[in-house]
């Protein structure tokens, strides 16, 4: 009779442990290859920096992108039905964060990017440090960036479009060309 209760008790603790680890399915964030992983939203180049997040989804498709708000937008637009698991990273360490877990500080002015000026943070401590350290943001959680009023600073945009349009202009190709006499469409001969 023992030997009876005894297997019967077995084979309850086998299913229980079956059961128990056949519901929680583990997602992992994949690496970033910067010569073939671009930005589902904006077609960038996604970078192996810390600005970059990914979405893995539930049957384990990785959605990368180059700023935390392109990673909303697609949020927005295609909903969280399909969302296994979301990963930002640590601005400081570059480690990948689960991003429900992750502190975020905000400015518009912070550079990321797409503009959106939110960085992400392992803890609470680092994202007040980096704050203080800009000498302006607020500091969110996860729970506030849903709340979070998501908008591309249009100003620095611009900027950088400049700063690159700048360089390509100032680079030694185009002085060449301008003294080899191309580049000069528009001007009276």
């Amino acid at each position: 009779m023992k030997m009876k209760s005894f297997n019967a008790m077995l084979l309850i603790m086998v299913i229980v442990l079956l059961t128990s680890a056949c519901g929680a399915k583990e997602y992992k964030p994949q690496e970033i290859n910067e010569e073939t992983d671009i930005c589902v939203i904006c077609n960038m180049a996604v970078k192996d920096d810390p600005y970059a997040t990914q979405i893995i989804t539930k049957d384990g498709q990785s959605l990368k992108f180059d700023d935390i708000g392109c990673m909303n937008d697609w949020k927005v637009q295609n909903g969280t039905e399909t969302v296994g698991a979301e990963f930002v990273r640590d601005h400081n360490s570059g480690n990948w964060l689960k991003y429900e877990n992750a502190y975020y500080a905000y400015d518009a002015e912070y550079v990321t990017p797409m503009a959106y000026g939110v960085i992400a943070f392992e803890n609470q401590a680092s994202a007040q440090a980096y704050i203080a350290e800009q000498g302006k943001g607020e500091l969110l959680s996860s729970a506030d960036l849903k709340d979070h009023k998501w908008e591309v600073n249009r100003d620095m945009m611009d900027m950088e479009n400049m700063e690159m349009h700048n360089e390509s202009m100032h680079s030694d190709d185009s002085k060449e060309e301008m003294e080899m006499g191309h580049g000069t469409e528009g001007k009276d001969s």
